[in-house]
């Protein structure tokens, strides 16, 4: 399963927030199997956001877009969604109610906050989804998120979007696995290693340095976990033991 990531967000290009919802997707994703073929993050720009929504869709298995969901005038990920899959915006009542009902509980739970912040809650801006969308409602976000065609809507706050992976991770899969072995060897001496690996067994092979007080590692990759197993014995007879044994 080939997969694109698309997050969305002025604050992630300015610097202001750090983008770890594409690291954490891609380690939740190659653990369950699947390929992160694509990353990209863009600006909220409707445009901008359905031309790469349009393009990935068609390319990949499935594209998972972050961010940019709210009532706010920046937040126009959903709208840029359904311009992708030519699709109008619409209500679900159920998606509604939900809605309405999580503002109820809010302002029951907090009338403090509700009276001293401009809550100003629009039920059906907040509730429309592209036509025909799976919504994706979770007890940890306010705003939906959805399933259209191939294309994942997740909420940008790491803790709303973990939960909402969740509640479809097992609608991501695939035959790939990785085997990682240690070494003190330093990266630029692996070149040997890293190119005998690839002439002998069908895998992927990678190499990460020493950070940290950590060992550096070796990475192999592929759809045969024999042949994984194989590759990653034949490397770790030719480096060097991180802990010098």
């Amino acid at each position: 399963m080939d997969v694109a990531l698309v997050t969305v967000g002025d604050e992630l290009l300015s610097g202001d927030t750090e983008n770890t919802n594409a690291t954490w997707l891609a380690r939740q994703l190659t653990e369950r199997g699947a390929t992160v073929t694509r990353m990209l993050t863009i600006p909220d720009d409707r445009a901008l956001i359905a031309r790469w929504v349009r393009e990935f869709s068609d390319e990949f298995d499935a594209v998972i877009v972050t961010g940019g969901l709210g009532d706010t005038p920046d937040d126009v990920t959903l709208e840029a969604v359904a311009d992708a899959l030519d699709r109008e915006m619409e209500v679900q009542d159920a998606v509604r109610e939900r809605v309405v009902e999580k503002a109820r509980r809010f302002r029951e739970q907090d009338p403090e906050y509700y009276e001293t912040h401009d809550f100003d809650l629009d039920p059906d801006e907040t509730a429309a989804l592209p036509a025909d969308a799976r919504p994706l409602q979770t007890e940890a976000s306010f705003n939906p998120g959805c399933v259209v065609e191939n294309v994942y809507v997740f909420p940008g706050f790491p803790e709303e979007l973990h939960v909402m992976f969740e509640s479809v991770a097992e609608e991501f899969g695939g035959d790939v696995v990785s085997e990682s072995v240690g070494t003190a060897t330093p990266e630029g001496a692996l070149k040997d290693v890293l190119d005998g690996v690839r002439d002998r067994f069908d895998v992927a092979v990678g190499s990460y340095p020493a950070r940290r007080g950590t060992p550096g590692r070796v990475k192999v990759t592929g759809t045969d976990p024999e042949e994984v197993e194989r590759a990653i014995a034949w490397v770790d007879e030719r480096v060097a033991d991180p802990e010098g044994q």
